[in-house]
């Protein structure tokens, strides 16, 4: 038995996940999540997720776009105790955030599937779209709990590959619509 590594994040109805929050993240159209109406039920699936990760997971990136806001951040204080592991083969020691919890640096994709055949529970991946993709052309991602917001924003980082591979089929775990236009989907990936 493996540990689950599941994906987790906003993403555009054309599949961008590029700058939810906005547009200081580097893409023109960012901010299309504060731009949709806000319903908690239609977030609710993050709260859940706090009940169920044991553990974190991001690129450099997203890495040094969170840590220095989640570690203050009390929406987010559940995760400061919990281990952290940035998949990066850049990132020294050095730049770690202090006092958010143990965190490790992982070198490779080969890390990353020696980490999920340890002991432990769920590891949440947030953001890190190219590690994703990555992680998803391994075979390593066994959950995608997507957040799709009604917007089209043309072009950015997506989440899937579009490198030519073998089809990956995918069941619905769970999916609900919101009034906002939000859909939640819940996909297991069928191994």
């Amino acid at each position: 038995m493996s540990r689950e590594l599941v994906w987790t994040g906003f993403m555009s109805l054309d599949g961008v996940v590029d700058s939810p929050g906005g547009v200081e993240e580097g893409h023109r159209g960012g901010g299309w999540v504060l731009s949709t109406e806000f319903l908690p039920e239609a977030f609710a699936l993050k709260g859940e997720e706090l009940e169920e990760t044991t553990a974190l997971m991001f690129g450099r990136r997203s890495y040094e776009a969170f840590a220095p806001v989640w570690v203050g951040s009390e929406d987010h204080a559940a995760y400061k105790d919990l281990p952290k592991y940035v998949v990066s083969t850049g990132l020294e020691e050095h730049a770690l955030v202090d006092g958010w919890g143990p965190t490790a640096i992982l070198r490779s994709v080969e890390d990353v599937a020696a980490l999920k055949q340890g002991d432990g529970g769920a590891i949440f991946v947030h953001g890190s779209a190219e590690l994703a993709r990555a992680l998803a052309e391994a075979d390593l991602i066994d959950r995608y709990n997507l957040l799709v917001f009604p917007v089209l924003l043309g072009a950015g980082k997506g989440l899937f590959s579009t490198v030519d591979r073998n089809r990956q089929h995918l069941h619905l775990r769970e999916s609900e619509a919101y009034p906002n236009g939000v859909v939640k989907a819940v996909y297991d990936v069928v191994h």
